[in-house]
């Protein structure tokens, strides 16, 4: 069978993806299982599933969905047919004035807060991955988290959901008389549910062990608590889809209610010389009020008390130690003060090993939130080469917390997993805990055998609690299901699965699985590939900051792929797969790469892929093109009068023939000479007239207008061009600023650098900091630089500089337009507020340097309204990508573009000149610098 061919009679073929670099690209989640999918499809609507399921159904082909694919345990991978669910299920729709809210399993976790935020509602889950995870699967995995404990979960905060069964069937529980149709729509199936339901009720000892088992967190197996907890067989069905990992149906729909916000937070660290005494500690901190206690063991302390902004007091603590992050969660003022004074008191009778320091600074919390996050990445980005890591998810009763850690600790010893780490939810008994075992040997996967099976025993039998608590069984936990559970029990279970999915073609060997070796198949090796990301995990938590994602390769992917094509050589095998991968990588990996780094802003151990990028592209380049690149750097004052020819030449073409037959043209001659080409658009700035003048005599700033906006600054339509405004806004704040009169030909090195031309990048980035240093009178002076992007370039090059230029650029101010501004010029001018509402777009430049703040400040000293968009992205313009691969723009701005154009505002603003073209393509609205908004806040009035 053609499988493709058969997939696109079902799905438009851009939806049907099954090149070697495609089905690499999804073979990983974040666990340390992979198989590699014969296909990956992205269905848009509930009658593609059902198509899909005939179609696996009929071809006895696996079929397993996927969101995020940030689940720990195996169960986003498959050898079948991998249903893609996160691109085109991103409904949200708030409910009952924010006390319900309706989610399509493709909406990230975080993005459901963040739109629930001004009714001061929120989620009850709350997984450390909600800022990546997805709905799909916070409720297929029955996610729970830091402080929801077992009764703000998935399951217990469900209102309604809609799914669609193996044979057809679409179930709504908010529709009058659901029961009764599937009754009618699938008897043998109602029928059946009943039946379960008997089964497990009349059963008295059955009865209370499910009870039991849920009173502490349990994602083992499947919810069997439905089956006590509701009658109508369709809310039963509902409830089992919950924690069923996509076994049993496609959820498409979920509302749920919503809990109140904690706007405020009282948040410490205490260490405690033992777990014991960390545990002694937990029940009176939990009776006290605080509604986060998060245990760490020693070694879990060491493994971030190295990054940035962490505690100095954890290097000093002894091997034994134990730490406990606690929060506690307040709605006003007077649960604060309540909040502090019950801190006070039950800190009073603990054993500390330091005195406790309670903060309620949001930067300060986050940070210590970051610590705690961070364990599972970090643990896994300082494992040995070659080793692969786990992360598993147990529970016990509180009261022997302490004595389990304790355990764990000796269990570890046993099997010589030296580098374990324990970490966990402890207010809820809940314990994470990480090795980096190697799976190269079959002696290592035979220790592995070894000490999962003692895990096992010790878990089950001397503490019977949980497996999983939060995680999902996974493939790691299946065989051991019934092990937990009881034979009654998991025979429960395999019948559910029976009725539901009869020919077991979702997602098989998850959940159910009667291999008692399927935990170590298809296990994940991570070969070495390059030292900028050998480090990386693949937990996916950079995925929604890339750019990319929506067109070719996230980061993970690019490295996943580059990690398969290592394997490849090693193993001289598959050559067509092999040179299938290089000639799709080029543009897939690395040409469509924005190399914006957000991606390093959310990955735990801070991998900017865009630096691995940026090496490929250089090794790529012959040496004459490298050569050629140098001698342009050289002689950039020569290149940059060019340009501005250039650009002065292609307007006047545009205004001839039109913007659409100059792109045409382009496009032509792409053809022509077989090679991309910059392609016109109706955004692109003309040249200014000139560079403003302004005296060296009295300036307060060296003002240094970016090469981009000496070549093309001046926006369609704007009152004044961009190097124009600086010195307009401070001589009108009485700051004056000086633009030398040699800048022109001066350049940060970026557009060299993101091409991978690192010779000529160091060539010009140390020419700029040489000229900077005589400019700013040897560091007195601050330099400021109109754009954004090259601000960064210049504020984050310390590893590309040496010698005298690296003592002057540490003696150097560098700083962006808009905190000059900002901090500057703004209490000066003293703007007065528009009638006007204005949105922004923050560029991933003013991101990286922490300006988001100051700009929304600017604008709203300025404008009456002011938006950042939900679905702020970068637009991946990218200096020349935008004009090169335009899709590439289209697609990364293309949630944020609908969220912008569904209303209308005044005014449109950013602070990074090719980002302004960006949006303004995306838009269809006329972006321009935030510093027009300042000037017109404050021309003289009349």
């Amino acid at each position: 069978m053609d499988l493709h061919a058969a997939l696109v009679a079902l799905l438009e073929p851009g939806r049907v993806l099954t090149r070697p670099i495609d089905v690499i690209a999804y073979a990983s989640d974040a666990s340390f299982y992979r198989l590699i999918p014969q296909a990956v499809v992205l269905p848009n609507s509930l009658r593609e599933i059902q198509a899909l399921f005939v179609f696996a159904r009929a071809n006895r082909l696996p079929l397993t969905f996927r969101t995020a694919g940030t689940s720990l345990s195996g169960q986003a991978v498959t050898s079948g047919i991998l249903v893609e669910v996160a691109r085109h299920w991103k409904g949200i729709a708030v409910e009952a004035g924010g006390r319900r809210v309706r989610v399509q399993p493709g909406v990230i976790g975080s993005h459901v807060n963040a739109v629930l935020r001004s009714y001061g509602r929120r989620l009850g889950p709350d997984p450390a991955s909600i800022d990546s995870c997805m709905m799909g699967g916070i409720l297929a995995n029955n996610a729970s988290g830091m402080c929801c404990g077992v009764v703000e979960n998935s399951y217990h905060t469900l209102a309604a959901i809609t799914f669609v069964l193996p044979n057809g069937v679409v179930v709504n529980t908010a529709e009058p008389g659901a029961g009764e149709r599937l009754r009618q729509q699938a008897p043998a199936l109602h029928r059946g549910i009943l039946e379960l339901k008997q089964r497990a009720t009349a059963d008295a000892g059955l009865r209370n062990r499910i009870r039991a088992k849920y009173r502490m967190k349990n994602t083992t197996g499947y919810s069997l608590n439905a089956l006590l907890d509701f009658d109508d067989p369709a809310d039963i069905l509902g409830h089992l889809m919950i924690g069923s990992e996509g076994t049993l149906g496609f959820i498409a729909e979920a509302v749920m209610h919503t809990l109140p916000a904690y706007p405020l937070r009282y948040t410490g660290l205490l260490t405690f010389a033992s777990v014991q005494h960390a545990g002694s500690a937990i029940v009176p901190l939990r009776d006290s009020g605080a509604r986060a206690l998060e245990i760490m063991d020693r070694a879990a302390l060491r493994s971030v008390e190295h990054l940035a902004g962490a505690p100095a007091l954890l290097k000093s603590l002894p091997e034994s130690a134990a730490g406990l992050l606690v929060e506690y969660q307040c709605t006003t003022p007077e649960e604060l003060r309540q909040a502090r004074e019950a801190a006070q008191h039950a800190c009073r009778n603990f054993a500390l090993l330091h005195p406790p320091e309670f903060t309620e600074d949001a930067a300060a919390q986050a940070l210590l939130w970051k610590l705690r996050k961070g364990l599972f990445p970090s643990i896994g980005a300082m494992r040995r080469q070659g080793t692969t890591v786990i992360i598993e998810d147990v529970a016990f009763k509180v009261e022997r917390l302490a004595e389990a850690i304790t355990d764990l600790q000796a269990l570890f010893r046993e099997h010589q997993y030296d580098e374990a780490i324990i970490f966990g939810h402890a207010k809820d008994g809940n314990l994470h805990f990480v090795i980096t075992p190697s799976f190269n040997t079959g002696a290592e996967i035979e220790r592995y055998e070894r000490f999962m099976a003692s895990l096992v025993k010790l878990v089950v039998e001397k503490y019977d609690g949980a497996l999983k608590a939060e995680h999902g069984t996974g493939r790691n936990i299946a065989p051991f299901v019934e092990a937990e559970w009881g034979s009654t029990a998991f025979a429960i279970m395999k019948e559910l699965k029976r009725l539901v999915d009869p020919d077991g073609f979702l997602n098989p060997g998850v959940i159910i699985n009667d291999d008692p070796r399927a935990h170590v198949r298809n296990l994940k090796t991570l070969p070495v590939v390059e030292a900028e990301v050998d480090k990386c995990i693949e937990c996916g938590f950079c995925e929604p900051q890339c750019p990319s994602r929506r067109l070719t390769l996230t980061p993970r992917q690019r490295i996943v792929v580059r990690r398969e094509i290592t394997r490849l050589r090693a193993a001289s095998g598959q050559p067509a797969w092999l040179d299938s991968l290089l000639a799709d990588y080029q543009h897939a990996g690395l040409d469509t790469c924005a190399v914006d780094g957000l991606c390093a802003t959310a990955c735990p151990v801070a991998i900017n892929t865009g630096e691995l990028v940026k090496r490929l592209r250089g090794e790529g380049h012959s040496r004459k093109a490298s050569r050629r690149a140098l001698r342009m750097a050289q002689s950039l004052a020569g290149v940059e009068k060019t340009l501005r020819f250039a650009s002065r030449s292609a307007h006047l073409a545009a205004r001839l023939l039109g913007a659409d037959s100059l792109r045409k043209l382009t496009v032509v001659a792409e053809h022509v000479f077989n090679k991309r080409l910059p392609k016109w658009n109706r955004a692109m700035p003309s040249p200014p007239r000139r560079l403003p003048k302004t005296t060296q005599v009295g300036a307060q700033a060296v003002y240094f207008p970016a090469c981009l906006s000496r070549i093309m600054g001046r926006s369609p339509a704007a009152d004044f061009s961009l190097p124009e405004l600086l010195p307009l806004l401070a001589e009108r704040a009485g700051v004056p600023v000086w633009i030398p009169p040699d800048a022109t030909g001066h350049c940060c090195g970026m557009p060299f650098g993101s091409k991978g031309y690192t010779a000529a990048f160091h060539e010009t980035l140390h020419r700029m900091i040489a000229k900077c240093w005589d400019w700013s009178e040897a560091g007195r002076l601050p330099i400021v630089i109109d754009a954004s992007s090259c601000a960064h370039t210049l504020r984050a090059c310390e590893h590309d500089l040496a010698g005298e230029n690296l003592v002057h650029w540490r003696q150097l101010t560098i700083l962006d337009s808009v905190e000059f501004v900002h901090d500057r010029l703004l209490a000066r001018l003293q703007p007065r507020r528009l009638p006007e509402a204005v949105v922004l777009h923050p560029n991933c430049a003013a991101r990286k340097l922490g300006l988001t703040d100051k700009l929304q400040n600017l604008a709203a000293a300025c404008a009456e309204s002011v938006t950042i968009p939900e679905h702020l992205d970068c637009c991946a313009f990218a200096g020349d990508r935008g004009l090169l691969f335009p899709e590439l723009t289209q697609s990364a701005t293309a949630l944020e573009a609908a969220e912008v154009t569904a209303r209308n505002y005044d005014g449109y603003y950013s602070s990074n000149l090719t980002c302004e073209m960006g949006m303004t393509l995306a838009t269809n609205r006329h972006y321009q610098p935030i510093l027009s908004l300042v000037e017109r806040a404050t021309r003289a009035e009349g």
